[in-house]
């Protein structure tokens, strides 16, 4: 696993000098959502700050999700207008339905959407992106581990529940699970590109199942059999994945340059 980690948790008394500070530092995140703010409109001024730095912007959207935490909702975000919005169908109580709409059409913000939320305001935010033109801002999270628990798998059910569920393709979902989060993150990975990290999970249809191609198996609504996982060019493992059904087709290695036991019993 590739682990990006470190957001400074917006607080008031942050000022300029200091998200400056941070961001010479090497943090490149700050999320707005869990501070000791009395209202969320107070986040206004240091998300503007934490911006104006350099600093990726994210925020809890939705209702309340811990003690002491406020509800964000449409008029904060659009108020705020960070760069992301997180878990915008709920997390993972979500916000009223009219904001949806309101915040698609009305902002630039990214449009997080997770499997620890609301899974039918999932679906619209999907369906409102595609209408008005505004998926390449939609992109898929798990907002796990939370009080919802841990999910490993969660976000290969959430690009199977969307494009079971709606009338878009499945490559699209595993574009905003990949490479749109990788665009609006400003990471070197999503693509398959020269001069980008060599990333890669290759997938199949599940065995036993009716459908004969990864894309058709999540179309149909089964989870994606993984049959090999590389990372910055890597193998980790080839072969039987212990979270996924099998593959339809067995993945071996045929050449490797990268001294590594891929014998079964070892995964």
């Amino acid at each position: 696993m590739r682990v990006i980690a470190g957001s400074v948790i917006l607080e008031p008394g942050l000022t300029r000098a200091d998200f400056d500070e941070l961001a010479k530092k090497g943090v490149g995140l700050a999320k707005a959502g869990f501070g000791a703010v009395k209202n969320a409109y107070e986040y206004v001024p240091l998300v503007g700050d934490a911006k104006a730095a350099g600093l990726i912007t994210t925020c809890h959207t939705g209702g309340s999700s811990i003690p002491g935490s406020t509800a964000i909702t449409g008029d904060h975000l659009l108020k705020m207008h960070p760069h992301i919005s997180f878990h915008i169908n709920g997390g993972p109580t979500a916000m009223p339905d009219s904001d949806f709409e309101r915040v698609i059409r009305e902002s630039q913000i990214a449009l997080q959407v997770c499997t620890a939320g609301n899974l039918r305001t999932t679906l619209l935010c999907a369906r409102l992106a595609e209408k008005y033109g505004a998926f390449d801002r939609f992109i898929i999270a798990t907002d796990t581990p939370t009080g919802s628990g841990t999910m490993p798998l969660g976000m290969l059910y959430t690009i199977a529940h969307l494009a079971s569920l709606t009338d878009l393709t499945a490559e699209r979902f595993i574009c905003a699970a990949t490479g749109s989060n990788a665009r609006i993150y400003g990471l070197n990975t999503g693509f398959i590109a020269p001069g980008k990290d060599a990333d890669v999970v290759l997938l199949d249809a599940p065995e036993g199942g009716t459908q004969s191609s990864a894309l058709a198996a999540i179309k149909h609504g089964d989870i994606a059999a993984i049959g090999a996982v590389i990372s910055d060019g890597v193998p980790r493992f080839v072969g039987r994945s212990r979270n996924t059904p099998p593959t339809t087709r067995r993945a071996r290695v045929v050449r490797s340059r990268v001294m590594q036991d891929f014998v079964a019993a070892a995964h």
